[in-house]
């Protein structure tokens, strides 16, 4: 896979679809890599007549991350209850900053941009410190981060402070607990096998392993201060899609990201819960062009 240098740092990137095609960039959540925007979405997404830029973020996949130990989780989330914003090794703004550089790098001076879970945060951001860049913006299973909103359930809450056994030398252990946290998370009115999940898993896993990444991301959230006053100024298209069944980020997050951003749309699916699975993935794609149609 072709990466770009950032003042030193790589940045793994794939391009697909119609070379003359308008440029959509695709953002991912915690700790996912690029290959989690499936090689049948980018299809659908550049059958739409779209150039399909897909990045790995900074410590996920092949792409760059900082050398120092991820700070202990605790202590970050007890600070934000408390009103403040804690010290963390990167802020989501930074991550932002990452993406405005790869769309640099790459020769293009704007796109239409859209990212899932923590790739929605940052694709916010982006348009926030880039406004120049982003000509749409579809933030999928996302949020503002606004203060109020509600959280993850307990058992989703759960997923994500887990302590997962290590892939290299509990492989099969390490499998089995990646599938019943996907179950977890995900779609209850549209299930996935578990084959398929741990298929999925497999490929990830065998492509990369950063555990100390998923952690330094996770305080990357925790880290950045709420985006609602900011996407207040955006004068963009836009568009928030959420899952009416969210146990990670529930629907309020979307509401909230649509009614942040100055006439942006909501779009609400019922069954949906945090994952972007492939009964999905058409709907998804028609909005992200629908979006991006809108900026003319």
């Amino acid at each position: 896979m072709p990466t770009v240098d950032l003042d030193g740092r790589a940045f793994c990137v794939e391009v697909d679809g119609p070379v003359d095609g308008a440029p959509v960039l695709l953002l991912s959540g915690l700790g996912m890599q690029l290959t989690r925007w499936s090689p049948r979405f980018v299809d659908l997404v550049a059958a739409r007549g779209l150039r399909v830029v897909r990045m790995d973020n900074r410590d996920a996949g092949l792409s760059w991350g900082p050398d120092v130990p991820p700070p202990p989780i605790g202590p970050l989330v007890e600070a934000r209850r408390e009103g403040r914003i804690p010290e963390v090794p990167y802020r989501l703004e930074e991550m932002a900053d990452d993406a405005a550089g790869v769309l640099a790098a790459l020769g293009i001076d704007e796109a239409h941009v859209a990212g899932a879970s923590m790739g929605g945060m940052i694709g916010q951001l982006l348009a926030v410190r880039h406004p120049e860049r982003v000509m749409s913006l579809v933030s999928i299973m996302s949020t503002t981060g606004a203060d109020g909103l509600p959280g993850p359930t307990e058992a989703a809450q759960a997923v994500l402070n887990a302590r997962r056994p290590d892939p290299l030398t509990e492989r099969a252990a390490f499998l089995d607990v990646a599938v019943a946290h996907a179950r977890i998370l995900g779609s209850p009115g549209f299930p996935t096998p578990d084959a398929v999940l741990r298929a999925r898993m497999e490929a990830d896993l065998d492509r990369a392993f950063r555990a100390d990444g998923v952690a330094r991301q996770y305080a990357a959230i925790i880290g950045s201060g709420p985006r609602d006053t900011r996407l207040a100024g955006l004068s963009l298209p836009a568009m928030a899609i959420h899952g009416a069944d969210d146990p990670l980020i529930p629907p309020e997050g979307g509401r909230a990201t649509a009614e942040a951003i100055p006439g942006a749309e909501l779009l609400e699916i019922h069954g949906m819960g945090h994952d972007l699975l492939e009964a999905l993935e058409e709907m998804v794609a028609d909005a992200i062009a629908r979006t991006a149609a809108r900026a003319g």
